[in-house]
């Protein structure tokens, strides 16, 4: 009977045993993302890859077949109101690079601005009228390498398709009648996180077209202690003004940024947008005839809008000076229908 009953215990013991086992080979499974998605280093990705990669880390379907929201569906209400909570301080920064108005090798569509009113003209002696006022127009490009603003996905097709499978054909001679900024009129309010890769260099910025790799994001967010989170807006910095205001305006065809395995890492850790001080990729890519497959990869298969141009050096230094690098991001595109995207100035609060 005794006997039995050790041998009882020890069946019970060895199937306990094996239960465990399986539930933590589940957890392990559950917690690593798909294989398509994990961080294998390549730093000499083809056309191939960029081609396997439009499919592999496509969202299309994911929220529905007429989405037009993208990955900013993963800013959910409660995404919201916990990023309300990085907080503490009180203290807003802007991410927008003041206006460039200069004609400029980096820029060539500066802001233009016509004064109006019934000041203009009017000599310093005149008497002023009771009342007098002024006014202005502004001109903006947005699109390029120096003005801050947000691409829309009608900004981008991969042979002949928008994001979520929405044809090009729907971009007429006056509107993106689908993909354009207007899905995104209610503004944007997210947790941002900033990749501060010059700090993590130990360089004040990086020089032109140096590659950012998914190992360099992953150093900085074990140095930073960030753990990047579904609906984050991850924001990269090469310190590209820096270099500018040190050096002055340089040719875009050599830009520090993300290299095309990036946006691996990116889907991995399902960002809702992705902001930079350039242009999110590196140039030259190293793709074969594709200048730009973040941006085509971001805007297209991920559904992720992009902020182009942050001015980013502000909110580096506040973020340094308080070694928190999370904050609340908030933006606003321009409320116009069947645009390509917008000017823009978001807010970074600690």
């Amino acid at each position: 009977m005794k006997r039995a009953s050790h041998i009882r215990r020890i069946e019970l013991r060895f199937a306990l045993f094996a239960v465990l086992t399986a539930v933590g080979a589940l957890s392990l499974r559950a917690a690593s993302p798909p294989a398509a998605l994990q961080g294998v280093a390549n730093h000499n990705a083809t056309r191939v890859d960029f081609d396997r990669l439009m499919k592999e880390l496509s969202n299309w379907g994911r929220w529905g077949k007429d989405d037009q929201v993208g990955a900013v569906n993963l800013i959910t209400p409660a995404k919201r109101k916990a990023a309300l909570h990085t907080v503490k301080d009180g203290l807003s920064v802007s991410m927008a690079r003041k206006a460039e108005t200069e004609q400029a090798l980096d820029n060539p569509r500066p802001i233009t601005r016509v004064m109006g009113g019934t000041g203009r003209g009017a000599s310093s002696g005149s008497t002023p009228p009771d009342i007098s006022g002024a006014s202005d127009t502004i001109t903006i490009s947005y699109h390029g390498f120096v003005h801050t603003h947000m691409d829309a996905f009608c900004h981008r097709a991969y042979r002949g398709l928008m994001y979520n499978g929405m044809p090009m054909t729907a971009v007429t001679d006056t509107a993106c009648t689908m993909g354009s900024v207007f899905a995104w009129k209610d503004g944007i309010i997210s947790r941002g996180v900033l990749m501060d890769i010059p700090r993590l260099k130990g360089v004040e910025y990086l020089e032109p077209g140096t590659r950012i790799y998914p190992e360099d994001l992953d150093a900085w967010a074990k140095r930073a202690h960030l753990q990047i989170e579904p609906g984050d807006i991850v924001l990269i910095r090469t310190g590209r003004w820096a270099l500018r205001d040190a050096r002055g305006p340089y040719n875009t065809n050599q830009l520090a940024g993300l290299y095309i395995t990036c946006a691996q890492w990116l889907r991995q850790y399902d960002a809702a947008i992705l902001g930079s001080d350039a242009a999110e990729d590196v140039h030259p890519s190293g793709i074969d005839g594709i200048a730009e497959p973040i941006h085509a990869l971001v805007l297209v298969a991920m559904g992720m809008p992009i902020f182009d141009n942050l001015d980013l050096e502000a909110v580096s230094k506040e973020a340094a000076r308080r070694n928190r690098w999370e904050f609340l991001v908030t933006a606003s595109p321009v409320a116009v229908a069947g645009a390509t995207g917008s000017p823009l100035n978001p807010i970074a609060t600690f």
